[in-house]
Protein backbone atom coordinates (compact mmCIF):
# COMPACT_ATOMS: atom_id res chain seq x y z
CA UNK A 1 0.00 0.00 0.00
CA UNK A 2 1.53 3.43 -1.13
CA UNK A 3 2.12 5.85 2.26
CA UNK A 4 1.52 8.86 2.70
CA UNK A 5 3.74 11.84 3.87
CA UNK A 6 2.15 14.92 4.78
CA UNK A 7 5.44 17.67 5.27
CA UNK A 8 2.52 20.52 5.46
CA UNK A 9 -0.34 18.35 5.74
CA UNK A 10 -3.50 20.00 8.48
CA UNK A 11 -0.31 22.13 10.45
CA UNK A 12 -0.70 24.92 12.75
CA UNK A 13 1.31 27.19 13.37
CA UNK A 14 3.83 27.73 15.96
CA UNK A 15 1.69 30.59 17.60
CA UNK A 16 -0.23 27.46 19.44
CA UNK A 17 0.66 26.77 22.66
CA UNK A 18 -2.29 25.09 24.74
CA UNK A 19 -4.60 21.82 25.16
CA UNK A 20 -7.83 21.14 22.92
CA UNK A 21 -10.69 19.58 24.79
CA UNK A 22 -13.41 18.11 22.07
CA UNK A 23 -16.86 16.26 22.72
CA UNK A 24 -16.61 12.30 21.42
CA UNK A 25 -18.33 11.48 18.27
CA UNK A 26 -21.46 10.79 19.03
CA UNK A 27 -22.76 7.37 19.30
CA UNK A 28 -24.75 5.06 16.88
CA UNK A 29 -24.18 2.31 14.40
CA UNK A 30 -21.48 0.86 12.75
CA UNK A 31 -21.46 2.13 8.89
CA UNK A 32 -21.51 -0.74 6.91
CA UNK A 33 -19.02 -1.52 4.87
CA UNK A 34 -20.78 -0.97 1.61
CA UNK A 35 -21.13 2.87 2.45
CA UNK A 36 -17.31 3.19 4.14
CA UNK A 37 -16.17 1.35 0.32
CA UNK A 38 -18.05 4.13 -1.51
CA UNK A 39 -17.10 6.94 0.56
CA UNK A 40 -12.98 5.78 0.10
CA UNK A 41 -13.40 5.81 -3.51
CA UNK A 42 -15.26 9.31 -3.68
CA UNK A 43 -12.34 10.21 -0.80
CA UNK A 44 -9.85 8.68 -3.29
CA UNK A 45 -11.23 10.46 -6.75
CA UNK A 46 -10.96 14.12 -4.06
CA UNK A 47 -7.69 13.31 -4.02
CA UNK A 48 -6.47 12.83 -7.38
CA UNK A 49 -8.57 15.22 -9.05
CA UNK A 50 -7.41 17.92 -6.36
CA UNK A 51 -4.23 17.68 -7.12
CA UNK A 52 -4.78 17.72 -10.97
CA UNK A 53 -6.37 21.62 -10.61
CA UNK A 54 -5.09 25.12 -8.77
CA UNK A 55 -7.39 27.73 -7.51
CA UNK A 56 -8.05 31.00 -5.97
CA UNK A 57 -7.74 30.34 -2.16
CA UNK A 58 -8.99 33.89 -0.36
CA UNK A 59 -8.04 33.85 3.33
CA UNK A 60 -8.97 35.58 6.38
CA UNK A 61 -7.52 35.44 9.33
CA UNK A 62 -9.11 37.30 12.57
CA UNK A 63 -8.10 37.74 15.79
CA UNK A 64 -10.98 37.64 18.60
CA UNK A 65 -11.91 38.89 21.61
CA UNK A 66 -13.23 37.53 24.98
CA UNK A 67 -17.01 38.43 23.86
CA UNK A 68 -16.45 37.05 20.43
CA UNK A 69 -16.24 40.34 18.51
CA UNK A 70 -13.43 40.63 15.95
CA UNK A 71 -10.15 42.73 17.22
CA UNK A 72 -7.58 42.67 14.11
CA UNK A 73 -8.31 40.84 10.48
CA UNK A 74 -6.07 40.25 7.97
CA UNK A 75 -6.73 39.06 4.11
CA UNK A 76 -4.47 37.31 1.79
CA UNK A 77 -5.13 35.75 -1.70
CA UNK A 78 -2.98 33.03 -2.71
CA UNK A 79 -2.90 31.17 -6.21
CA UNK A 80 -2.91 27.68 -4.27
CA UNK A 81 -2.68 24.12 -5.73
CA UNK A 82 -1.64 21.11 -4.14
CA UNK A 83 1.15 19.07 -5.40
CA UNK A 84 1.17 15.23 -5.05
CA UNK A 85 4.45 13.18 -6.32
CA UNK A 86 5.11 9.27 -6.10
CA UNK A 87 8.31 8.19 -5.69
CA UNK A 88 9.55 4.67 -4.34
CA UNK A 89 5.69 3.84 -2.86
CA UNK A 90 5.39 6.55 -1.12
CA UNK A 91 2.49 9.43 -1.98
CA UNK A 92 3.66 13.26 -0.94
CA UNK A 93 1.48 15.75 -0.85
CA UNK A 94 2.63 19.36 -0.70
CA UNK A 95 0.68 22.57 -0.36
CA UNK A 96 1.78 25.51 -2.52
CA UNK A 97 0.70 29.09 -1.89
CA UNK A 98 1.99 32.03 -4.26
CA UNK A 99 0.60 35.25 -2.16
CA UNK A 100 -0.54 38.15 -4.58
CA UNK A 101 1.61 41.16 -4.24
CA UNK A 102 -1.27 43.68 -3.42
CA UNK A 103 -2.32 41.30 0.19
CA UNK A 104 1.10 40.42 0.65
CA UNK A 105 1.95 44.26 0.53
CA UNK A 106 -0.77 44.88 3.03
CA UNK A 107 -0.08 42.68 5.65
CA UNK A 108 1.25 43.74 8.69
CA UNK A 109 4.24 42.80 10.90
CA UNK A 110 4.20 41.42 14.41
CA UNK A 111 0.46 40.88 14.70
CA UNK A 112 0.32 37.36 16.41
CA UNK A 113 -2.41 35.37 14.21
CA UNK A 114 -3.51 31.69 13.65
CA UNK A 115 -1.25 29.70 10.27
CA UNK A 116 -3.53 26.91 8.89
CA UNK A 117 -2.78 24.73 6.35
CA UNK A 118 -4.14 21.25 5.24
CA UNK A 119 -7.90 21.84 6.31
CA UNK A 120 -9.42 21.66 2.64
CA UNK A 121 -7.96 18.18 2.79
CA UNK A 122 -9.56 16.59 5.91
CA UNK A 123 -11.81 14.21 3.49
CA UNK A 124 -8.36 12.41 3.91
CA UNK A 125 -9.99 10.61 7.09
CA UNK A 126 -12.05 8.58 4.76
CA UNK A 127 -9.24 7.76 2.21
CA UNK A 128 -7.68 3.72 2.37
CA UNK A 129 -4.54 4.91 4.03
CA UNK A 130 -6.36 5.96 6.82
CA UNK A 131 -9.78 4.71 6.36
CA UNK A 132 -8.50 2.15 9.61
CA UNK A 133 -7.39 4.32 12.08
CA UNK A 134 -10.66 5.51 12.59
CA UNK A 135 -13.95 4.08 13.91
CA UNK A 136 -17.24 5.37 11.55
CA UNK A 137 -20.88 5.06 13.04
CA UNK A 138 -24.08 6.22 11.53
CA UNK A 139 -25.82 8.62 13.14
CA UNK A 140 -28.76 9.26 11.39
CA UNK A 141 -29.78 10.75 8.09
CA UNK A 142 -30.33 14.84 7.61
CA UNK A 143 -31.22 16.97 4.96
CA UNK A 144 -28.37 19.50 3.58
CA UNK A 145 -28.48 21.77 0.74
CA UNK A 146 -31.98 20.20 -0.97
CA UNK A 147 -29.90 16.39 -0.23
CA UNK A 148 -30.64 13.93 1.44
CA UNK A 149 -27.17 13.15 3.67
CA UNK A 150 -26.36 10.04 5.92
CA UNK A 151 -24.38 11.38 9.18
CA UNK A 152 -21.37 9.61 9.77
CA UNK A 153 -19.06 10.11 13.01
CA UNK A 154 -15.34 9.23 12.88
CA UNK A 155 -13.40 8.70 16.24
CA UNK A 156 -9.88 8.27 15.30
CA UNK A 157 -8.35 5.41 17.39
CA UNK A 158 -5.28 6.45 19.67
CA UNK A 159 -1.97 5.16 18.24
CA UNK A 160 -2.72 4.81 14.60
CA UNK A 161 -1.69 7.22 11.55
CA UNK A 162 -3.43 10.17 11.41
CA UNK A 163 -4.06 12.94 8.44
CA UNK A 164 -3.46 15.67 10.95
CA UNK A 165 -0.55 17.39 13.08
CA UNK A 166 0.42 20.40 15.29
CA UNK A 167 3.55 22.14 14.34
CA UNK A 168 4.66 23.96 17.71
CA UNK A 169 8.52 24.96 17.63
CA UNK A 170 9.80 23.34 15.10
CA UNK A 171 8.14 19.88 15.91
CA UNK A 172 5.15 18.00 14.64
CA UNK A 173 2.70 16.76 16.76
CA UNK A 174 -0.13 13.82 15.23
CA UNK A 175 -3.38 14.71 16.77
CA UNK A 176 -6.57 12.80 17.36
CA UNK A 177 -9.67 13.81 15.09
CA UNK A 178 -13.35 13.55 16.26
CA UNK A 179 -15.96 14.77 14.00
CA UNK A 180 -19.20 14.27 11.41
CA UNK A 181 -19.12 13.94 7.76
CA UNK A 182 -22.44 14.49 5.87
CA UNK A 183 -22.18 11.68 2.97
CA UNK A 184 -24.55 11.15 -0.24
CA UNK A 185 -25.37 7.83 0.96
CA UNK A 186 -25.67 6.72 -2.87
CA UNK A 187 -22.93 7.82 -4.09
CA UNK A 188 -20.40 8.02 -1.05
CA UNK A 189 -19.66 11.63 -1.91
CA UNK A 190 -18.81 13.87 1.36
CA UNK A 191 -20.83 16.88 1.15
CA UNK A 192 -19.52 18.71 4.48
CA UNK A 193 -17.44 17.40 7.48
CA UNK A 194 -17.00 18.94 11.20
CA UNK A 195 -13.93 17.85 13.23
CA UNK A 196 -12.15 18.67 16.10
CA UNK A 197 -9.28 17.30 18.28
CA UNK A 198 -9.54 15.71 21.80
CA UNK A 199 -7.45 15.65 24.62
CA UNK A 200 -4.61 13.82 22.59
CA UNK A 201 -2.39 16.80 22.79
CA UNK A 202 -3.39 17.94 26.42
CA UNK A 203 0.56 18.66 27.14
CA UNK A 204 0.58 21.66 24.93
CA UNK A 205 -1.96 23.39 26.90
CA UNK A 206 -4.92 23.84 24.14
CA UNK A 207 -8.13 24.74 25.20
CA UNK A 208 -10.32 24.12 21.60
CA UNK A 209 -9.78 23.73 18.02
CA UNK A 210 -12.41 23.04 15.56
CA UNK A 211 -12.19 23.12 11.69
CA UNK A 212 -15.85 22.96 9.15
CA UNK A 213 -15.60 22.19 5.50
CA UNK A 214 -17.80 22.73 2.28
CA UNK A 215 -17.55 20.64 -0.58
CA UNK A 216 -19.45 21.26 -3.44
CA UNK A 217 -19.36 20.36 -7.40
CA UNK A 218 -15.97 22.35 -9.29
CA UNK A 219 -17.06 24.20 -12.87
CA UNK A 220 -14.21 25.23 -14.61
CA UNK A 221 -13.95 27.46 -16.91
CA UNK A 222 -14.79 25.52 -19.89
CA UNK A 223 -18.40 24.88 -18.04
CA UNK A 224 -17.69 21.66 -17.55
CA UNK A 225 -18.74 20.14 -14.45
CA UNK A 226 -15.67 18.25 -11.99
CA UNK A 227 -15.14 16.15 -8.85
CA UNK A 228 -16.49 17.74 -5.68
CA UNK A 229 -13.74 19.65 -3.71
CA UNK A 230 -13.63 22.30 -1.47
CA UNK A 231 -15.37 25.17 -0.92
CA UNK A 232 -14.35 26.57 1.92
CA UNK A 233 -12.63 25.65 5.71
CA UNK A 234 -13.35 27.29 8.72
CA UNK A 235 -10.80 26.95 11.42
CA UNK A 236 -11.01 28.46 14.91
CA UNK A 237 -8.69 27.78 17.99
CA UNK A 238 -9.02 28.70 21.20
CA UNK A 239 -6.47 29.10 24.05
CA UNK A 240 -6.70 30.44 27.99
CA UNK A 241 -5.52 33.99 26.45
CA UNK A 242 -6.18 33.80 22.38
CA UNK A 243 -8.91 32.87 20.09
CA UNK A 244 -8.24 33.46 16.82
CA UNK A 245 -10.55 32.31 13.88
CA UNK A 246 -9.26 31.77 9.86
CA UNK A 247 -11.64 31.21 6.42
CA UNK A 248 -10.32 29.93 3.63
CA UNK A 249 -12.02 30.39 0.66
CA UNK A 250 -11.40 28.01 -2.46
CA UNK A 251 -12.62 29.55 -6.21
CA UNK A 252 -11.87 29.45 -9.61
CA UNK A 253 -10.66 26.07 -10.06
CA UNK A 254 -8.54 25.30 -12.91
CA UNK A 255 -7.50 22.19 -14.01
CA UNK A 256 -3.53 21.81 -13.67
CA UNK A 257 -1.64 18.27 -14.57
CA UNK A 258 2.43 18.51 -14.27
CA UNK A 259 4.56 15.22 -14.65
CA UNK A 260 6.98 14.20 -11.92
CA UNK A 261 9.68 15.82 -13.07
CA UNK A 262 8.29 19.00 -13.33
CA UNK A 263 6.33 18.70 -9.70
CA UNK A 264 9.54 18.85 -8.22
CA UNK A 265 11.35 21.73 -10.45
CA UNK A 266 7.74 24.10 -9.25
CA UNK A 267 8.60 23.00 -5.45
CA UNK A 268 12.38 24.13 -5.99
CA UNK A 269 10.85 26.94 -7.07
CA UNK A 270 8.68 28.01 -4.88
CA UNK A 271 11.62 27.30 -2.01
CA UNK A 272 13.72 30.15 -3.93
CA UNK A 273 10.94 32.05 -4.39
CA UNK A 274 9.85 31.92 -0.35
Amino acid sequence: MNQFSHPRRGLLGALLTCVMLASPASAGNPASAELLARTATQASNFLDQFSQVKCTEHVTQEKLAPNGKVEYKEEATFDYLVILTNASGEVTLDESRLEDKASAARRRKNIPLLVSNGFAMLFLVFHPYYQDSFEFSETGEEMRDGRRTLKIAFHHLRGTRTPMALSLRGREYPVDLDGTAWVDPETGTILHMEAAVDTSVQDLGMRALRSEVRFSPAVFRDGTAGQWLPLEAVVEVETPHQHWRNTHSFTDYKRFSVDTEQVVNDKDLEKKQR
